[in-house]
């Protein structure tokens, strides 16, 4: 979480949210959470387990293109 609040704060066109699923149970099986950490980047993208800062922008930058490959892993 705390390197998605970094790219937040970084840039005003993301947004980072850190949720305890075990609370929100709705949001546990909208995104699938099964394990954690999971990441989920836009509406397409996401990944489970710790990952580095160039792998979350990898992520970031997959997001934000426009069209289907916005999804592609």
């Amino acid at each position: 979480m705390r390197l998605a609040y970094r790219f937040a704060i970084a840039s005003d066109k993301i947004t980072a949210d850190g949720v305890e699923v075990t609370g929100f149970p709705d949001l546990a099986r909208r995104y699938r959470v099964s394990s954690v950490p999971k990441t989920v980047v836009g509406e397409g993208g996401e990944f489970v387990g710790a990952q580095g800062e160039s792998a979350l922008l990898d992520h970031v930058l997959k997001a934000a293109l426009p069209g289907p490959a916005a999804t592609d892993a």
